[in-house]
């Protein structure tokens, strides 16, 4: 086919974590539980369950297509001007806006060789070529992706922490890399698991834009805030990068009830504080008991771990299946023995490690 952008042939389609649905029709196992696609196993918060029961009456309008009250809203917490920031149909959306801005045929992007999937699958969109970088004990190797970039170079991705490893970049390193990279190049930060982060060496991204203004910082409403079904995240970049990304951003690409919802999450601490508080917990309690069944463990600083099966981890995946415990294969990932589970509830953690252990 000669009609037709060639680099999204060396693709393949995004695998979203198994539905629940699914393996019911498949399987006919009705209580299954899902731990895959790291959401967050509360729920959304009681304030954001009130403000949507109310947003459902307006929901015959169209959206506000420029998000104001929800950019004000960001914009006072995260002390920044609301000319900085863009709102997306998740996280994802931004993303992908960013290497439509950045990328032109020619150029290219650089990205770790197991980033999250959407980031070569935006630079291949935007008919831009894929470089990938070797990783360092799962993480990213911040020296390795500054030598990646030529002069075609014009964007490179880093999620901090790395969805499907859990690593994360440290500020001291971070901002070494910043310092060196040409200002032609657009850094993507994607914190989507940010405040889910308790490490004292852990950077936050937004307070670096007044040194970079080459830096993208990228975070969601996904994971901690319990809204993965209404897809709605956000960009905070240079009021000149963020008036680029609006001129291509869809119409009202953000619905009404996502976001209602987002800005009353971003009213409610406590619940975050308590999701942050369950994710510690839990995070320790798998460690443990996944150590105890031999598997290897990669240190994560975000609400999920990936461990190393010692073998292809399509069988274990296949037999968790059977046991009503949905987790993610990394296969697509590069990574083809090891497993990815979210942080669950205390009971869906306990039912993970007895399906674990029964079949290890």
């Amino acid at each position: 086919m000669d009609n037709i952008n060639t680099r999204v042939l060396e693709l393949a389609p995004y695998q979203p974590g198994k539905p629940l649905e699914e393996l019911s029709r498949e399987l006919g196992i009705g209580d299954a539980i899902k731990l895959a696609s790291n959401e967050n196993p509360r729920g959304p918060g009681q304030e954001v369950r009130r403000v949507l029961a109310d947003a459902m009456k307006g929901t015959s309008r169209y959206p506000d297509g420029s998000g104001y009250r929800l950019k004000r809203t960001l914009a006072g917490r995260l002390g920044v001007d609301e000319a900085q920031i863009t709102l997306g149909n998740g996280s994802n959306d931004v993303l992908e806006l960013a290497a439509r801005v950045a990328l032109s045929p020619g150029s290219g992007g650089v990205v770790d060789e197991h980033c999250f999937v959407v980031y070569p699958l935006a630079i291949a969109a935007a008919h831009g070529k894929v470089t990938r970088v070797a990783s360092i004990n799962w993480g990213h190797d911040l020296d390795g992706m500054e030598a990646a970039i030529d002069g075609a170079t014009r964007i490179v991705y880093i999620a901090n922490p790395n969805n499907p490893t859990g690593t994360w970049v440290n500020k001291s390193k971070l901002e070494k890399f910043l310092k060196r990279v040409p200002e032609r190049v657009w850094v993507v930060l994607d914190e989507a698991y940010f405040e889910y982060v308790e490490r004292d060496d852990y950077p936050d991204g937004v307070q670096m834009l007044v040194d970079y203004r080459n830096l993208i910082v990228t975070r969601t409403f996904s994971k901690i805030y319990g809204l993965a079904g209404l897809r709605i995240g956000y960009s905070v970049t240079s009021v000149e990068f963020a008036d680029l990304m609006n001129r291509i951003r869809q119409p009202f690409n953000v619905n009404a009830l996502a976001l209602a919802a987002a800005e009353a999450a971003l009213t409610d601490d406590e619940y975050v504080t308590m999701s942050r508080h369950l994710n510690m917990t839990g995070m320790d309690y798998l460690v443990e008991g996944i150590g105890k069944l031999g598997f290897r463990v990669i240190p994560s600083a975000g609400n999920f771990v990936c461990f190393e099966s010692g073998q292809a981890s399509g069988a274990i995946y296949q037999a968790l299946l059977q046991l009503g415990v949905i987790v993610r294969p990394l296969k697509n990932y590069g990574m083809s023995e090891h497993l990815r589970v979210t942080v669950g509830l205390p009971d869906e953690n306990a039912r993970f490690l007895e399906a674990l252990s029964q079949i290890s």
